[in-house]
């Protein structure tokens, strides 16, 4: 196999084993079958250009071309001439695709369905990522900088998976394909420099020494591996001494989007991206408090936005047009002059940990108090920020409606507006029968919208045999909602749009909204919100009163008091509803599992909202140790790529300098311009022949290097000065070699080409000196050490024979 089929065969495996960070962020493997076949193609696209051959560039082109007609083929065939040549209406519709998949990114938990739009993301974001590493390391024959694409494959997998457990595989069979990459171009390069690198004897100093291979030392294969693996070994070890990274590269959790544990900052721009994670951590970490004149704040829910929008395959927030926040919200859509109604204040104050793209505002709100950015979305009802504006530390009061409808008046509601009816009541084709032949059997018998609902958010709570469990894979679309109801197991999530789905079959509007639970009362007054107080719940429309929420999920935030008639609104055996004995202090034991219920504490249904460290402030910033370790981190990145060009800068400027007066200073100094300029040529691919005579080999480095009439004076003079240094009984003194071999470097820099240039910039030939010092050092260590052993070993031996008598 030629040296370019075995790169092109490591390129291929090495972006394979790196996209396999990518499994656990989607439900199957199928993708990574079909993006192996495309990527093959492509790979031997390239194979069969280059050995025509065609131009770099041309390459490149030809490889981008058949990737396009590949994804073309793949995705939108029906879009396509022919099915496979892109056209604009394919265009257009690869770009629905990914602006589909982006969204479905923002919406699903992980592991997200494999929906079209993500699988286009995936499949043609690994495609892209090889040919990336394919031009890098097999068209340009340089498999370092191919790192960078593998590099920003795995970090974007491994920033998002949340197997932790699994998190050291994908890394260790990423890093193996990267290593191999680096071996098969380390094996095509010493299959062209030959006896360079060959283990011929090494010259006792003078001339040609260091121009070949050490005797008996290991070559640089060996050394290259060595390397890699220990390199490999310190990314796997070091994380684990320093805690204040959060174990470091394997670890699954971190700072950011509501994960980790330390100080970070909790961001989605759509909240359920991160719903599932925050309520599974394992502190409850605090994102606002407030404080409100509401009589009852447990029925105080902060809400973010409504998704109004059911296409089978989530659920997500329609595109509605934003105006600017008046200074008085209209009043909310079909509410009555005769439903009970109370407005409130509120004082919210959002941690500076919490970052959201949408401000938490009680339902419906009637006036908010806001500095910033902000824009209002009058059908939900919700304030998005504008231009980077987020809830990041925001202080603002709202005046909000407590909207207290009867049972009566919910039963008597008239018939929704048609407009109305007809987009909130569609489901999609793809909805299991299954859906709604379930609200239908658990509704039997009722005779309005109000008692359909009360039914179906009871089966839900408490009537249907469900279990709360948030460790259930997450799930938004058609499919989930048909396996929550066979399976009868999750959260929030499928609650509530279970619930919604169901209501639409019905003929009721429904729609779910997505925000926090009330929280937790503090000993100072104000109420605490923390990450695991994130929740959804349905809000099902009646004339006349509007937007009314519900409860269908067991042991979370409070059952409406207008769909328990029977129960008074003051009632105070909620099992959401806060202890006002809580107390800011730590304690070893919640005081809220005093009142709670015994069969709801063995269910987990206090509701995790009630410990009171979820009352203690979590925005502590970031340790010192944890910054410098950061920044110590980054400069090593930064640093290690630049090592040859910063060692091959540090070895010019040694060599050239002025050092001494004597005889032999003068003889060094010329010996060492005659290495500057060998090594000069060696990185600009003229590798040194330790044959020659410096007279011929100047006259070969001139030819090979086609310098002009000045550089190969220059070249003759320092080869000159050689001579008279290694030949002549009295050498004359020679000045000017440093300017020369100067000289020498702008020259072959000069007739090089660019690619050229800038490899004998950035890794320059000559670098590898520095294994052969590295291995000629272990090499006389071993034998130093070796030779004291011996030694020793016969001083013992003499001392017990002079100590025998006669």
């Amino acid at each position: 196999m030629s040296g370019r089929a075995r790169l092109a065969l490591c390129a291929y495996a090495a972006t394979l084993l790196a996209a396999g960070a990518l499994i656990p962020l989607v439900e199957g493997v199928g993708w990574l079958l079909q993006a192996a076949v495309l990527l093959g193609v492509q790979s031997g696209v390239g194979a069969l250009a280059r050995r025509v051959p065609l131009a770099r560039t041309l390459t490149i082109g030809v490889q981008t071309l058949v990737t396009l007609l590949l994804l073309t083929l793949v995705f939108v065939r029906d879009h396509a001439l022919f099915g496979v040549v892109p056209g604009p209406g394919a265009l257009m519709r690869l770009g629905e695709l990914l602006v589909a998949g982006g969204e479905d990114v923002g919406t699903y938990a992980i592991p997200a369905p494999m929906t079209d739009g993500i699988k286009l993301m995936v499949v043609g974001g690994v495609v892209l990522i090889g040919l990336a590493v394919d031009a890098l390391a097999v068209t340009f024959r340089s498999a370092a900088p191919a790192g960078l694409p593998l590099l920003a494959l795995y970090s974007v997998a491994a920033g998002l998976s949340s197997e932790v457990g699994a998190g050291w595989l994908w890394f260790l069979l990423a890093a193996s394909g990267y290593l191999l990459l680096l071996l098969a171009e380390g094996r095509d390069r010493l299959s062209q420099w030959g006896r360079v690198f060959g283990g011929a004897a090494r010259s006792a100093g003078g001339l040609a020494d260091g121009l070949a291979g050490a005797r008996g030392g290991s070559s640089p294969v060996r050394t290259g591996r060595r390397i890699g693996v220990f390199a490999l070994g310190i990314a796997l070890v070091a994380p684990l001494a320093l805690p204040a990274l959060d174990s470091g590269l394997l670890s699954g959790d971190g700072p950011g989007t509501g994960r980790g544990s330390g100080g970070g900052t909790i961001s989605a721009v759509n909240p359920l991206v991160s719903l599932q994670n925050n309520l599974n951590q394992p502190d409850n970490r605090e994102v606002m408090t407030y404080r409100s004149n509401i009589e009852d704040p447990q029925s105080l829910y902060l809400r973010i936005l409504a998704l109004d929008e059911f296409n089978g395959s989530e659920w997500r927030s329609s595109t509605r047009r934003l105006t600017d926040v008046p200074d008085r919200l209209p009043q909310p859509t079909g509410l009555g002059r005769d439903v009970s109604v109370t407005e409130v204040r509120t004082n919210i104050s959002a941690s500076r940990s919490y970052q959201q793209t949408y401000l938490p505002l009680p339902y419906p709100a009637s006036e908010v108090r806001v500095g910033g950015r902000w824009r209002y979305e009058p059908e939900g009802r919700t304030l998005v920020g504008d231009d980077g504006q987020t809830t990041r530390g925001a202080q603002y009061e709202v005046g909000s409606l407590v909207v207290e409808p009867t049972a009566d008046q919910l039963a008597a509601a008239g018939p929704p507006p048609p407009e109305l009816v007809r987009e909130y009541t569609q489901v999609p084709g793809s909805l299991p029968e299954v859906v709604a032949e379930t609200a239908e059997q658990v509704t039997r018998g009722t005779s309005n919208a109000y008692e359909q609902a009360v039914k179906l958010q009871d089966w839900f709570a408490s009537d249907g045999g469900f279990t709360y469990d948030t460790t259930v894979t997450s799930g938004t679309g058609s499919s989930a909602i048909a396996r929550f109801l066979r399976d009868k197991e999750g959260f929030c999530v499928h609650f509530s749009f279970s619930m919604a789905a169901m209501a639409r079959t019905l003929g009721i509007p429904a729609r779910v909204a997505v925000g926090f639970t009330p929280g937790t009362m503090r000993g100072d007054g104000a109420i605490s919100v923390g990450l695991r107080d994130a929740h959804a719940w349905p809000e099902l429309y009646f004339e006349g009163v509007g937007w009314t929420r519900f409860e269908p999920t067991p042991s979370r935030g409070s059952t409406p008091s207008w769909t328990r008639p029977e129960v008074p609104t003051d009632s105070t055996g909620d099992v959401a509803e806060p202890s006002a004995e809580t107390s800011d202090e730590p304690s070893a034991a919640p005081s809220a599992e005093d009142s709670c219920p015994p069969q709801l504490r063995q269910e987990g249904g206090c509701g995790p909202s009630q410990e009171p460290g979820a009352a203690l402030p979590t925005d502590r910033g970031t340790p010192a140790g944890t910054v410098l370790l950061v920044i110590l981190a980054a400069v090593l990145v930064l640093v290690l790529p630049l090592s040859p060009l910063l060692w091959r800068t540090r070895t010019r400027n040694r060599r050239l300098g002025s050092g001494g007066r004597t005889p032999a200073d003068a003889a060094a100094r010329t010996l060492a311009a005659w290495r500057e300029l060998t090594d000069t040529a060696w990185d600009h691919g003229i590798a040194p022949d330790e044959s020659l005579t410096p007279r011929k080999a100047a006259a070969r480095i001139v030819r090979l290097g086609r310098l002009d009439t000045t550089a190969a004076e220059a070249v003759h003079r320092i080869a000159g000065a050689v001579e008279q240094v290694l030949y002549a009984p009295e050498p004359r003194p020679v000045s000017g070699l440093a300017e020369d071999a100067q000289t020498v470097r702008a020259g072959l820099r000069a007739s090089a080409g660019r690619s050229t240039r800038l490899r004998a910039t950035l890794l320059p030939r000559s670098s590898v000196r520095v294994m052969w010092a590295l291995t000629e050092r272990r090499a006389a260590l071993g034998e130093r050490w070796a030779g004291r052993r011996g030694a020793g070993r016969w001083a013992a031996r003499l001392r017990r024979l002079t100590r025998q008598p006669g």
